[in-house]
């Protein structure tokens, strides 16, 4: 098992073992809430891009660059929100960007420009990139404590609460999701507060094997490999869920709401790609899964991007969800294995940013090109994923492949 896993939770049948078992369940329940939160929230802004687009008169160009807001902001919170986590604790910093998301995902439905459009994606981006580094520093606190490898279950429940809030999000009123936001983290976000983040044995904090506590340059290139992995996969999920509304509803003449189902049908593959994906993990072992899952995604996604039929498309988008559910797990939980939680760190943060730069890339991409010329460097870079996870099959302890 990887260092990443290698954790004690509390001394086998002593008189706390079952506390600290009750303990783990509940901070597992309610961080999983968080995952679902934020997938809601921001499948409920995606599908309203087109809403959004057409009430600003915003041309693709316009759009990609209004995107950017969600960028800059996350970027420059994603900076930040690892020292607000060792300061404040990953918990309260989860709970009070979990609040900010909420109320900030109304925002871009008052906007009536190009301009302030982009202006309030930076106060939507920054509650987006401070939760999603949170959250995954809380989760691996506890992947560690529980001493198996369940990371793909939280961004599986990003992907379910992605799925419905794809489905409910042209249905809702505007002023609706923030309600949600806040009442889930009225009800999970005491949980968090309540109770500190598990800490790690001591041999869970060693380095791995010749990593020199982490910091060597070779250490940094492996977690820079694994950070660019991700990277290139979520810079596909964010491709999707801004623009494959678009491409089915302008390029092949999709009703509204058919346009809308192929963001879910993506979720709901993902979904039930990373539910299994701790079984594929024990099974197939990491460097399979990230390769399997690179080339099925960018097979999909050639598919999707190319196809001339509507259903040839949802189909396609379907195999890259499948294809792409768990190479970010993996990715984040191998950097992890070869430098520790600042790996974790880093490999979340490029691939965070990689979901937040894909759409306005292809924006630029669909004015310079096509929108569906746009889409296929979503395969090429799955494929380069793939690619890089089987160069990189060796690095860290030699049990992850």
């Amino acid at each position: 098992m990887p260092l990443l896993n290698k954790v004690r939770t509390a001394v086998p049948g002593g008189s706390g073992g079952d506390t600290a078992t009750h303990s783990l369940s509940r901070l597992r329940v309610a961080l999983t809430l968080f995952f679902a939160l934020d997938g809601f929230l921001f499948a409920g802004w995606v599908v309203r891009i087109p809403a959004v687009k057409q009430q600003t008169g915003a041309s693709a160009g316009d759009l990609g660059l209004a995107l950017l807001g969600v960028s800059a902001g996350a970027v420059i919170t994603m900076t930040l929100t690892g020292r607000l986590c060792r300061r404040y604790g990953s918990h309260a910093v989860t709970v009070a960007t979990a609040v900010l998301l909420s109320l900030s995902v109304a925002l871009p439905a008052l906007t009536r420009s190009p301009l302030a459009l982009g202006l309030v994606l930076l106060v939507f981006g920054a509650a987006y990139g401070g939760i999603n580094v949170a959250m995954n520093s809380a989760a691996v606190d506890l992947v560690t404590a529980l001493r198996r490898p369940v990371m793909p279950s939280f961004h599986a429940a990003f992907s379910l609460g992605g799925m419905i809030g794809a489905g409910l999000g042209g249905l809702l009123a505007g002023g609706l999701s923030p309600t949600v936001g806040l009442a889930l983290t009225a009800v999970a976000g005491p949980v968090l507060l309540r109770h500190p983040a598990p800490a790690p044995a001591p041999e869970s904090l060693a380095p791995a094997a010749g990593a020199k506590g982490g910091r060597s340059g070779g250490s940094r290139r492996v977690v820079l490999v694994f950070g660019v992995i991700a990277l290139c996969t979520a810079y596909g999920e964010g491709a999707l869920a801004d623009w494959g509304a678009l491409h089915l509803e302008q390029d092949l003449g999709a009703h509204p709401g058919v346009a809308a189902a192929g963001y879910s049908v993506f979720a709901l593959t993902m979904t039930a790609g990373r539910l299994s994906g701790t079984a594929m993990l024990e099974r197939l072992g990491q460097t399979r899964t990230l390769v399997l899952g690179g080339a099925t995604a960018a097979a999909g996604m050639l598919l999707g991007a190319l196809a001339p039929s509507i259903w040839a498309t949802l189909l396609g988008f379907a195999i890259t969800g499948l294809g792409l559910a768990n190479i970010f797990p993996v990715a984040v939980a191998r950097a992890g294995a070869v430098a520790g939680p600042g790996g974790v760190a880093t490999a979340s943060t490029l691939g965070y940013g990689g979901m937040l730069l894909g759409p306005p890339s292809i924006g630029f991409l669909a004015d310079w090109f096509s929108l569906p010329v746009a889409l296929t460097t979503v395969a090429a870079l799955a494929a380069g994923a793939a690619a890089m996870g089987y160069w990189a099959r060796n690095a860290g302890a030699s049990r992850t492949s």
